[in-house]
């Protein structure tokens, strides 16, 4: 099964804070640099990668002379203001070398909890990937408080792989992978080279908390894994410093912890539209567009007749032919308003009506599905 992610097309590449900053000993730049090295192949094959990395307040403890990680809340933010300025400047000296840019990111899982914010988000990133930018996603842990509290860049990693809609989620740590046990304890501790995503025996093997510098542990990345999984994306779990860990691991080389997902990422998001039972709107279709539905072709403004109800861009509505048989729902990239605006339009009329253009479709055919 490890051949999906030889065929993965998109990569979300998660590093620790114990990596980024050689265990707290500042930030390691040249571990930094092979990571942008190893990207930077990866894209050459053609693939897209989106570096989640952690170690802001790791390097900002560094920079500030603290050996210990502080309790207060506002140390913890000052110390991710001062890190994360050195963190940015580390990763766009590191990717410069090998011909790329790079963008920082700093998110929050309130930005991903609020629709409106999760779609300008998403949106973001598809942007940058297609200029062929790397973004470089840390948590904003020096506004949050939960995030510093409670949150880990293993979640956070596995939210951005549901955002994104990924192939699969690295997570590169400082342990080969997931043990039977822990292999600082029990001697027997066995590697375990692959399993599903959902099985609940790896909570109870992954049990005990991260180092003095990260803040997660290996329970944080099997709840990453499964978290990942709801939208299709296997998880790899290895060492960051292993030698070329991740050409190795797209070469099919059997590395670290392999967890796959139950269903690929366009049948998890269909499956997820499917069993939406509470839609805030719908459209009504004329007899060509019912037909292009039919045929698996996506929504287009111009075969929109109707718009009933009120919802924000990215809600689940429903598409109706004229006689109100529900013929699919999906997630519309305008709002209702938007919507009555630019129906019966051509595609190619929306940024004169709107002031803008997001996608020349109102759904797209991948995030459709028929009823």
């Amino acid at each position: 099964m490890r051949t999906r992610l030889e065929q993965a097309k998109r990569l979300i590449v998660k590093v620790g804070s114990a990596l980024v900053t050689n265990n707290g000993a500042g930030l390691d730049l040249g571990a930094l640099q092979e990571w942008a090295r190893q990207i930077a192949a990866l894209r050459a094959e053609g693939r897209e990668v989106l570096l989640v990395s952690s170690g802001a307040i790791a390097a900002g403890m560094q920079r500030l002379g603290w050996t210990n990680r502080p309790s207060a809340m506002h140390e913890l933010q000052a110390a991710a203001a001062v890190g994360q300025m050195g963190l940015a400047q580390a990763y766009e000296s590191a990717f410069s070398q090998y011909g790329l840019a790079c963008a920082q990111i700093l998110l929050t899982h309130e930005d991903l909890a609020d629709r409106t914010r999760y779609l300008n988000a998403r949106s973001t990133l598809s942007t940058l990937m297609e200029l062929g930018v790397v973004p470089v996603i840390n948590e904003n842990d020096t506004v949050v408080y939960d995030e510093i509290k409670f949150g880990d860049n293993d979640t956070l990693g596995a939210l951005v792989a549901n955002l994104t809609e990924a192939d699969c989620l690295v997570i590169l740590t400082d342990q080969k992978g997931l043990y039977t046990a822990d292999p600082r304890n029990d001697p027997s501790a066995t590697l375990i080279g692959e399993g599903e995503a959902d099985d609940a025996r790896f909570e109870s093997m992954a049990g005990g908390a991260g180092t003095g510098i990260s803040r997660g542990g290996m329970i944080t990345k099997v709840r990453a894994a499964r978290r990942a999984a709801r939208s299709g994306a296997d998880t790899v779990i290895a060492s960051g410093r292993e030698p070329d860990v991740l050409l190795r691991l797209v070469g099919g080389e059997a590395l670290g912890t392999f967890l796959r997902a139950g269903n690929t990422p366009l049948v998890a998001r269909k499956q997820w539209l499917a069993d939406h039972l509470q839609l805030v709107g719908a459209v009504v279709l004329d007899e060509g567009a019912a037909r292009a539905l039919r045929e698996g072709r996506s929504l287009l403004p111009i075969g929109v007749v109707e718009v009933h109800g009120q919802f924000e861009r990215g809600a689940v509505i429903a598409c109706r032919d004229a006689d109100g048989t529900e013929l699919a729902r999906g997630l519309i990239n305008y709002s209702a308003s938007e919507t009555r605006r630019i129906a019966r339009r051509p595609s190619a009329e929306i940024e004169s009506l709107l002031g803008y253009v997001d996608t020349p479709e109102l759904i797209h055919r991948d995030n459709m599905v028929l009823v």
